[in-house]
């Protein structure tokens, strides 16, 4: 029989990890089912340009995929039992069981509403396309001088804020941040982003912790009300919920805990990438959540059930990062150079040509899904019966 591979979510490391196991073992060694409640590939980083009213480019998974070997299953992922080594799902036959050898655990993450209250029945959300498509309708209806309130000082809110406040230069755009202004940036970054901000008329609220969100307002911790006909929440994600409810080994916030090979130290069939694992970059500091992290996690998780499976040597890239990219509208960007365990360094690139990176950062992004090997020769390797259980081996000796 196949050895069989379940892909859990088609985000950017899903998508990739599924492309790329298809490139590297021989169709008839493998049976690689990606399973996703979508049927589109979903620029997760472009859902703020989404919001505000720009079309983006229909992506769907069935012809990214065509040709591939890998089968897609239009599913909801209900449970996991990663003792039975079995997937529940939910599609539009009913409820299904499927069974795998190895599985990529990548469910990723939606918006956290930090367990502030009043967030669930007045904020609005851009970590999905539903929740930017939600948002934007709402954002068509506003009338001008009403206020939009970005709650959140991180990438995602920076780039909400400042692509609202660009699309719509008759609203009222500001940004509640709890510390202050790209205060993790480097001074020349933290200089063009008030800059940005300034010519884009975004008033900034540093070290207001959101307490409260209402209809009309959001309330800080030092008493302060701030005037929102519209909240935007982008404080951070909270990782799907399912992992937490499984035998795997989760932090505190359900986040799979990886070795560096991505693989479960608690279940060696199961490998967990983009934000649903909790892995270690350089310096012994946790990889953020992110596309930037996801992509290599993909690669590296990819590459190491192929060497498990064919014998072949186990990747041994330490995981780091460049730069932190920011867009800041369609006109402005900010490139920030960071160490290798994601500190901001003096060197950044700011304005158009920064905006050019970006855009091409994102463009990339999506390519490396179709081209899950880097646009290189596939060599594809056959599977050993020894290697293929080689996984339950190890865990029936733990």
């Amino acid at each position: 029989m196949p050895h069989r591979i379940i892909v859990l979510g088609a985000g950017y490391a899903g998508a990739i990890a599924a492309g790329r196991l298809a490139k590297r073992l021989r169709p008839e060694d493998v049976a690689i089912t990606l399973v996703n409640a979508e049927p589109d590939f979903v620029e997760r980083v472009r859902m703020h340009q989404l919001a505000v009213g720009q079309d983006l480019k229909p992506r769907p998974l069935a012809e990214m995929f065509a040709g591939t070997g890998v089968e897609l299953r239009l599913a909801t992922v209900t449970g996991v039992d990663a003792d039975r080594k079995t997937v529940a799902v939910v599609d539009a036959n009913g409820a299904q069981e499927l069974t795998y050898d190895t599985l990529v655990y990548a469910l990723g993450s939606g918006w956290n509403a930090q367990g502030v209250p009043g967030t669930a029945g007045h904020a609005y959300e851009i970590a999905s396309r539903p929740g930017a498509l939600r948002l934007r309708e709402r954002l068509a209806r506003l009338d001008a001088g009403q206020t939009v309130v970005v709650v959140g000082g991180g990438l995602t809110g920076l780039e909400a804020a400042a692509e609202i406040a660009e699309a719509r230069p008759d609203l009222d755009v500001a940004l509640a941040a709890r510390g202050g202004l790209g205060d993790w940036l480097s001074p020349k970054g933290r200089e063009h982003l008030r800059e940005v901000f300034g010519k884009l008329g975004i008033t900034v609220h540093e070290h207001a912790a959101v307490t409260g969100v209402e209809a009309d307002r959001v309330a800080t911790a030092e008493g302060k009300a701030i005037p929102a006909a519209v909240t935007v929440w982008t404080t951070g994600f909270a990782v799907h919920p399912i992992a937490k409810a499984t035998a795997l080994e989760v932090t505190g916030t359900g986040q799979i805990v990886v070795d560096g090979t991505m693989r479960s130290v608690s279940h060696p069939d199961v490998y967990a990438i983009g934000d649903a694992a909790f892995a270690m970059g350089r310096g012994g500091r946790p990889l953020r959540m992110s596309c930037a992290s996801g992509t290599p996690m993909a690669w590296q998780a990819a590459d190491a059930i192929t060497a498990r499976l064919t014998g072949g040597k186990l990747p041994n890239a330490p995981l780091r990062y460049f730069n932190q990219c920011i867009s800041l509208g369609r006109k402005e960007g900010l490139i920030q150079y960071v160490t290798a365990d994601d500190r901001a360094v003096p060197a950044a690139l700011t304005g158009r040509l920064a905006a050019v990176y970006k855009e091409l950062v994102c463009k990339g992004a999506a390519w490396s899904v179709a081209n899950p090997t880097l646009g290189l020769p596939a060599r594809r390797r056959r599977v050993t019966q020894e290697r293929a259980a080689a996984g339950s081996a190890v865990k029936a000796q733990a």
